[in-house]
């Protein structure tokens, strides 16, 4: 998938009720990038865009991109568009997730305590080793990094250069979109939540921590051993 480089879906500047109106063109323009957004499941990246409207240019995708967000966040639409995993996307209100979650009859995406904590450490560490992670965990993760694994919330980046070639692991785009996350820059700072665990849950939009059935719930990860380690 081509990266683009991150460009913010910024609303437009407020305009007099008789600047609103888009031209003919912009209309157009408009009405296309709706139906695509609405048609596609995942987020689109700009490039895909860019790629399947050669008649556009660029700045003006992004420009509308922009108006579309604007106006559907000012007139209070049951959806938004956001910036999610690299991509744009529709997504509802959370004000009306309740009806949405009844219509699907769709549980949402349900993580141990320590599947949480296994997975801010990987998110706010990455790349991170499975000797590293449990170091900081202070406990074993194997079993939980193979639950990650298969809800395709982690993945395998590569080995690390060092004796044994450990592998290390990454947070995926999934992730991103699991969590409402434009990127992962977008996640919380630890200086101010404290926590890698908690900065992670105080973003989630679609997930339910449960009470862990194997492990233990082990203590909060400081959020000084986390970014001291970033620095080794």
């Amino acid at each position: 998938m081509e990266r683009e480089d991150p460009i913010e879906v910024q609303p437009t500047s407020p305009l007099d009720p008789d600047q609103r109106e888009p031209s003919t063109g912009s209309k157009r323009l408009r009405s296309i990038l709706e139906s695509l957004l609405f048609a596609a499941g995942d987020p689109l990246p700009l490039g895909k865009l860019v790629q399947l409207l050669p008649g556009y240019e660029k700045r003006d995708i992004v420009h509308t991109l922009a108006e579309l967000a604007d106006e559907y966040a000012r007139d209070e639409r049951g959806f938004r568009l956001q910036q999610i995993a690299g991509g744009y996307q529709l997504r509802t209100s959370r004000a009306n997730a309740e009806f949405v979650k009844a219509l699907l009859a769709q549980r949402p995406v349900r993580l141990t305590r320590a599947s949480l904590e296994t997975l801010a450490v990987i998110a706010y560490r990455q790349p991170v080793t499975r000797p590293e992670i449990e170091a900081i965990r202070g406990v074993d993760v194997d079993a939980v990094l193979t639950t990650l694994l298969e809800r395709r919330l982690i993945r395998v980046l590569g080995r690390k250069d060092v004796v044994g070639r450990p592998l290390l692991y990454g947070t995926t785009p999934e992730f991103l979109e699991t969590f409402g996350l434009k990127d992962l820059a977008s996640l919380p700072t630890l200086a101010e939540l404290g926590s890698s665990a908690d900065a992670l849950a105080r973003v989630a939009q679609s997930v339910e921590v449960t009470a862990d059935a194997e492990t233990p719930p082990s203590e909060p990860t400081p959020a000084a051993d986390v970014e001291g380690r970033r620095e080794e």
